[in-house]
């Protein structure tokens, strides 16, 4: 995953669990304005996000987060 993506995958949750508590959940849609301006970084998160760790439409923020600073200190 681009360090881009993962900086503001990291970025929203930050945000949404201290707005929220640690139980938001989030879709992949959240990391992603309205418009959809990058279809390539869309499908790559799409791709992370349902075929390599089959996970729900919504998730919790903070496992989100988990799982991507997995990926950066690998």
């Amino acid at each position: 995953m681009q360090k881009i993506l993962r900086d503001r995958i990291i970025e929203v949750c930050n945000k949404k669990i201290a707005a929220k508590g640690d139980h938001v959940g989030v879709s992949f849609y959240a990391f992603f304005s309205n418009k959809n301006d990058n279809p390539e970084l869309l499908m790559e998160v799409a791709t992370w996000w349902i075929m390599t760790h089959k996970l729900d439409h919504f998730e919790k923020a903070v496992k989100i987060k988990s799982l991507v600073h997995a990926i950066s200190t690998k």
